[in-house]
């Protein structure tokens, strides 16, 4: 099962319960640090039931920080044959030096979400690739899929990090920059909701700009989702 076959999964609505699902999973979950200068990257990890080394993916958060959903997902990542490795990007930014679950309510994570460092960011995931490339069970080739502000943060990746093997966005915008697309490194697949206007209406200039690069980008638009 492909991650653009997972898309149709992940685009509908849940109703079970992401903590239940979790703590029902029979796959391996643990917590590793990812490591870069000074600084230590929390990261939720699943392992797939296969005996052959696979594919990994690094999957970025939406803006509410490292979310039980989030991990969810990337329970499911696992379920279909991935190694799946999902940092939290506000380690040590919460009260007291705490992560996601330290704030005291999803705005305040949200509000802490958008004043990282860019930068910082993308050092983060590079730790995390770092990680996921060495894993015993990874094969070495890494994905990176995001959601939201993590499907941005999915897509500047991708004109970032060389050693990906491919990008998927799930309803993030495109850089605005027009070097980036330049600099895209894999191939990016983008799935994107019909009646959510304010990040579709950027897909057909983004296509546009990935074509004048000579980029691959292929982006699926769900009828009526939102």
């Amino acid at each position: 099962m492909s991650i653009a076959l997972l898309a149709l999964a992940t685009l509908a609505p849940s109703f079970q319960d992401p903590a239940a699902r979790l703590a029902a999973s029979p796959r391996h979950h643990e917590w590793i640090e990812a490591k870069h200068g000074t600084r230590t990257v929390r990261c939720f990890v699943v392992y797939p039931e296969v005996k052959a080394k696979v594919p990994a993916v690094v999957l970025i958060h939406e803006n509410k920080g490292l979310t039980d959903w989030v991990r969810s997902v990337a329970d499911e990542l696992a379920a279909a044959g991935y190694v799946a490795l999902a940092p939290d990007l506000l380690s040590g930014a919460g009260p007291e030096g705490g992560h996601t679950e330290s704030f005291a309510s999803a705005d305040a994570a949200t509000k802490a979400i958008y004043a990282l460092d860019p930068k910082q960011v993308l050092a983060d995931l590079d730790a995390v690739l770092a990680f996921a490339q060495i894993v015993p069970a990874s094969n070495g080739k890494v994905s990176v899929a995001g959601f939201c502000w993590g499907g941005s943060k999915a897509f500047e990746y991708a004109a970032h990090q060389e050693r990906l093997t491919a990008a998927y966005v799930f309803y993030g915008s495109a850089p605005k920059e027009e070097s980036a697309f330049a600099a895209m490194k894999c191939p990016v697949h983008g799935f994107y909701g019909e009646s959510d206007a304010r990040i579709t209406a950027g897909v057909e200039a983004a296509a546009a700009a990935m074509k004048a690069a000579s980029k691959s980008y292929e982006p699926t638009i769900y009828p009526g989702a939102g």
